[in-house]
């Protein structure tokens, strides 16, 4: 590592062939690009913590655009970059490489205004029902705006409603325009917004509807890892049969034999579809 002087064009940022420049603590700095190791099991925990957020975050980008704006006015970071920090703090469940969302703790606003108490959600035949209590405190007016997020997590899609109501009606109907949506896996939030767009309230979990399904690419993951389990089985028993004679065994089949085991059984540890 050195420390680059400003020149008389000042100094470079970002990369130049396989050197980086940036600002640490207010002093110019340039590096040498490494080459990267192994990546170990914590590293691989990050990155797919990181991959499951963006999933989830990428769809919902019109709904948190307006939901998240006034937490991040007046800082350094956007809409999107709190929904992350938010999801990937709080929301994610499991352990590499099974990490998954809990979609009950998604934070999608936050707020000072009074959020809906008793919210209810049910299907109806072209749509959703959302019920509420109407009545107000002191932070909260009637012609307060609810706005409603349906994220569809199998298909990588998310529904927006920003003026799905009012507060005083204490219930709304959401249209949901194509037939799948009434079938697949739902997650349901709600917030509200003032009508002036000075305030909004924190977010809410409705609920789910239609259970959660495995996505396409679990199922695979899920199949090919019984696919291997089962060879790991096979492998496994002949293997136990061998190293119960009186002698280890020699010869190039036995060590063969033991050497698929040892890495079958090393491979499955960290495996995705392992059954939760």
């Amino acid at each position: 590592m050195a420390i680059c002087s400003v020149g008389p064009y000042g100094h470079p940022s970002g990369k130049i062939g396989n050197v980086v420049f940036y600002m640490l603590n207010g002093q110019p700095i340039c590096r040498l690009v490494g080459k990267p190791g192994k990546p170990t099991t914590k590293q691989l925990g990050n990155r797919q913590a990181m991959a499951v957020t963006m999933g989830l975050v990428g769809p919902m980008a019109d709904f948190i655009n307006v939901s998240l704006k006034l937490e991040a006015e007046g800082t350094l970071k956007n809409s999107h970059n709190l929904a992350v920090s938010y999801i990937k703090k709080q929301a994610l469940t499991g352990e590499y490489p099974n990490i998954k969302v809990d979609y009950s703790k998604v934070i999608l606003s936050r707020g000072s205004l009074d959020a809906v108490k008793d919210l209810k959600i049910s299907k109806g035949e072209n749509g959703l029902n959302l019920s509420w209590d109407n009545s107000l405190s002191a932070n909260g007016a009637s012609d307060d705006l609810v706005m409603v997020l349906v994220n569809h997590p199998s298909k990588k899609r998310a529904s927006t409603y920003l003026n799905a109501a009012r507060r005083a009606d204490g219930s709304c109907f959401i249209a949901l325009s194509e037939e799948w949506m009434l079938n697949e896996q739902m997650e349901v939030y709600l917030c509200l917004r003032s009508s002036n767009e000075k305030s909004i309230s924190d977010s809410v979990y409705a609920g789910n509807l239609n259970g959660v399904a495995d996505s396409q690419a679990e199922k695979a993951k899920k199949a090919h890892f019984t696919t291997m389990k089962a060879r790991f089985d096979q492998v496994s028993l002949a293997y136990q049969k061998q190293m119960e004679g009186e002698s280890i065994p020699e010869g190039k089949a036995f060590r063969h034999l033991e050497r698929e085991y040892r890495m079958l059984k090393e491979k499955l540890k960290h495996l995705p579809g392992k059954p939760s």
